[in-house]
């Protein structure tokens, strides 16, 4: 067997993970600030830390005074979770799901919750018909699909005067594309995607008439502690001040206040969202002159920029996991491969966090795992 020629150069940061994501660029643990670890998160310094990452977070996504934004347990899925066990059921569902977490939103529904849930489905890389969709029911639906690469259009299919609420998960796909916030009535994220903070706090952003709902609609069902958005009998305010349910990792925090600051250092929302579209131009670029590399979603205008999900000719997940893992080894590459319920392929992160140098740098190097990969199975 002939072997193939390692490329001469490598990314930089070969940190193409879909979640948690690569850190900003210039990011050191030794460049967070400290005072406020080892404190109470209840005490002056913590809440005056946990408000200021709310500001951040609400000057960047451009979100308007009529939306509010709190920092809650259990990541983007704790967040989404808190949402529909505390309005749901207050009129009929329809469920979006074309990739796995998707599909985890249906679960919840229609297995944990037992609501007889409208499920609209669509095979991993495409879209279900998004015209058809009954706004008499609150909706769910996820933004950005993570696991498949496929994104709604914008929120032009979301009507005004809908009667059902909007629920966006939206992890993959805030600080990277401009969300029409009165579409919205919910959304989630986690700092672990697009700004590559910490894992294990969501955040949760409620508009009016989600509050509505909280306030006139009390659920069948019995609420845990980590969901409980309502206090005698009103909206817990606090929620949306720093003043979080559970103990938070002020550690996390400013992990994420780091983040959020650096994001308004390369021209806040638009610096990101120019950052994200360079590195998906640049993958693009990569796949267009390789025929053994395509793109799950084919049509462009669903097409991530964040989550980019490749398939790859002749490719089986065995093949995956070998072509992933020589370049892992190599330092050319982490975390590539699919996700475990997609069809096997790759997966590239194009967030802002990225450098496009280092996503050019990485087309040589799926050359030479390819073609190491293809011959080791072929002498095997």
């Amino acid at each position: 067997m002939t072997e193939s020629v390692k490329p001469q150069g490598k990314p930089a940061r070969p940190f193409f993970s879909s979640g948690p994501c690569a850190k900003p660029p210039g990011y050191s643990p030794a460049k967070l600030a400290t005072e406020s670890l080892g404190r109470s998160h209840r005490a002056k310094i913590g809440k005056d830390r946990l408000g200021y990452s709310i500001q951040l977070m609400r000057e960047l996504l451009q979100l308007p005074d009529t939306h509010r934004i709190g920092i809650v347990p259990g990541s983007d899925t704790g967040a989404f979770e808190m949402a529909m066990w505390t309005m749901l059921g207050a009129r009929g569902v329809t469920a979006l799901a074309w990739e796995s977490f998707g599909e985890g939103w249906v679960t919840d529904a229609v297995k944990q919750l037992k609501i007889e849930a409208n499920v609209m489905r669509a095979d991993y890389g495409q879209l279900p018909d998004l015209d058809k969709v009954d706004w008499t029911d609150d909706v769910l639906f996820t933004w950005n699909g993570t696991t498949s690469g496929v994104r709604v259009p914008d929120g032009e299919w979301i009507p005004d005067d809908r009667e059902g609420l909007s629920f966006a998960d939206a992890t993959s796909a805030v600080f990277a594309y401009d969300i029409p916030w009165d579409k919205i009535d919910v959304a989630t994220f986690s700092w672990q995607k697009v700004l590559g903070g910490e894992g294990g706090h969501g955040v949760l952003i409620l508009g009016p008439r989600a509050v509505q709902r909280l306030e006139e609609y009390t659920p069948s069902w019995p609420l845990p502690k980590v969901f409980r958005l309502m206090s005698k009998g009103a909206l817990a305010e606090g929620v949306f001040k720093g003043e979080t349910i559970n103990t938070p990792s002020m550690l996390a925090v400013e992990d994420a206040i780091w983040a959020l600051e650096w994001a308004k250092s390369v021209g806040g929302l638009e610096g990101l969202k120019a950052r994200s579209d360079a590195n998906a131009a640049a993958l693009d670029k990569i796949v267009a002159h390789r025929d053994w590399l395509g793109h799950l979603a084919e049509d462009k205008g669903i097409r991530s920029r964040t989550s980019v999900c490749l398939t790859v000719e002749g490719a089986d997940a065995d093949f995956i996991k070998k072509f992933a893992g020589l370049l892992e080894k190599e330092g050319a590459a982490y975390d590539v491969a699919g996700y475990r319920d997609a069809p096997p392929g790759l997966r590239i992160w194009c967030g802002a966090t990225v450098d496009t140098a280092d996503i050019e740098a990485l087309g040589p190097w799926l050359d030479w795992a390819y073609a190491e990969t293809k011959a080791a199975l072929a002498a095997a």
